[in-house]
């Protein structure tokens, strides 16, 4: 019998609007001792069955899965799950020979709070933010199996990294299921027919940042017989498809002499094209303020800076001294992307960001797009937590 949890008057309201996160000051009383990843069910003061879902001892004590009851140590459960999500991106993405990556699921916004599921041809990589979907990890390579059929080769599970830091301590990345009895642990896939090698074992996340496709694909109607800078560029996502869409010259820029060298890999991966290609192995920052060579598009993707609000402040200092650089350097009648990708930084406090960056070094801006990440990252519209990346497209005079 799983543990019942009763919330305090009040504290089922957002529960009753869907939202799949139980906090800890919530909750008035626990019906037995659950272990984090135990499977709970919660229920109102009237003894009303909310949901189920799994337990973890923190701020969000649990992360539901279901509004109301469910078998989610049953198979069956999983394989709707994916099921469903993989309609969505049957409707919305098409993948095919042109797109073979994309994400599967996408936590909260596929009902499955703490569980990412990113393909990569005919692999699929698992990521567990909790400890109680890792626990249900063999149930969901069952239902993978089930759901993609044939078209999966074999599972990998990369949550290491991820999960709590003590119960890390116990797992290892590794293959849940494959095919073949020494899987590779690297693919050379397509996406919008731009080829990109992809390594889950070594890679940072489950081995791509698959959620800005949308974003790569725009940028390639902006870099036609264009000079562009793609900052941050880790595997070089941007630079490939700048080169693609025949940008003259292409500066791919990360502190990460590994990244560096994976942006040379995809680029050559690419040929042929016109433009020329070039990689340096340095501070962002430093190379902004440093060098007075001006592009005519450049691309402004760093890594989150800040994962918890009492970072933020630091954080938006940080983007604004970052696009205060990168605006000094963009050529009159120039194009800036630039994003973020903390969630605590919300879109209108990147938008007022980027405004006083603008201010700062006095050029007159245009804003063309507003971005965020792809179909394949779908948001609940119960959980707006989930739109973690922001962007802009601005026109720089």
């Amino acid at each position: 019998m799983a543990v019942q949890i009763y919330l305090k008057p009040g504290k089922e309201v957002p529960v009753l609007r869907f939202h799949p996160w139980i906090f800890s000051g919530a909750i008035a009383r626990i019906d037995g001792k659950p272990e984090d990843g135990d499977v709970v069910e919660v229920y109102d003061r009237s003894r009303q069955l909310l949901g189920v879902g799994h337990f973890h001892h923190g701020s969000i004590a649990v992360r539901l899965l279901s509004f109301g009851p469910a078998e989610v140590q049953q198979r069956a459960f999983w394989t709707d799950k994916l099921r469903r999500a993989l309609a969505v991106r049957q409707t919305a993405l098409h993948p095919g020979m042109s797109t073979e990556c994309y994400r599967l699921v996408h936590g909260e916004g596929d009902g499955l709070s703490g569980l990412v599921v990113d393909v990569y041809g005919n692999v699929a990589v698992l990521q567990c933010h909790s400890i109680g979907m890792h626990r249900q990890r063999m149930l969901i390579t069952e239902a993978l199996r089930e759901t993609l059929g044939e078209k999966l080769q074999a599972v990998y599970d990369k949550s290491y990294e991820s999960l709590p830091p003590k119960y890390a301590e116990q797992q290892q990345n590794s293959f849940l299921w494959s095919v073949e009895a020494t899987p590779s642990d690297q693919h050379v896939v397509r996406e919008n027919d731009v080829a990109f090698r992809v390594n889950w074992v070594t890679g940072q996340k489950t081995g791509f940042f698959l959620d800005q496709r949308d974003n790569r694909q725009l940028l390639s109607r902006f870099v036609a017989g264009k000079t562009v800078l793609n900052t941050f560029c880790y595997t070089g996502g941007f630079s490939c498809y700048a080169l693609r869409a025949g940008a003259t010259l292409v500066h791919s820029v990360d502190v990460s002499a590994k990244a560096m060298e994976l942006t040379a890999q995809n680029v050559e991966l690419n040929r042929p094209f016109s433009g020329q290609h070039e990689g340096f192995t340095e501070d962002v920052l430093r190379f902004l303020k440093n060098g007075d060579q001006t592009y005519e598009v450049m691309i402004v993707d760093p890594p989150a800076y800040a994962k918890t609000i009492d970072k933020r402040h630091n954080a938006v200092q940080g983007y604004k001294r970052l696009n205060e650089a990168a605006l000094r350097r963009v050529a009159p009648g120039g194009i800036l992307f630039t994003f973020s990708c903390s969630q605590v930084i919300d879109r209108e406090l990147f938008y007022h960001t980027i405004a006083a960056a603008a201010m700062e070094v006095r050029r007159s801006v245009r804003v063309l797009h507003h971005l965020t990440q792809g179909a394949d990252h779908p948001v609940s519209l119960f959980h707006p937590e989930g739109a973690y990346l922001k962007g802009l497209v601005l026109y720089v005079e």
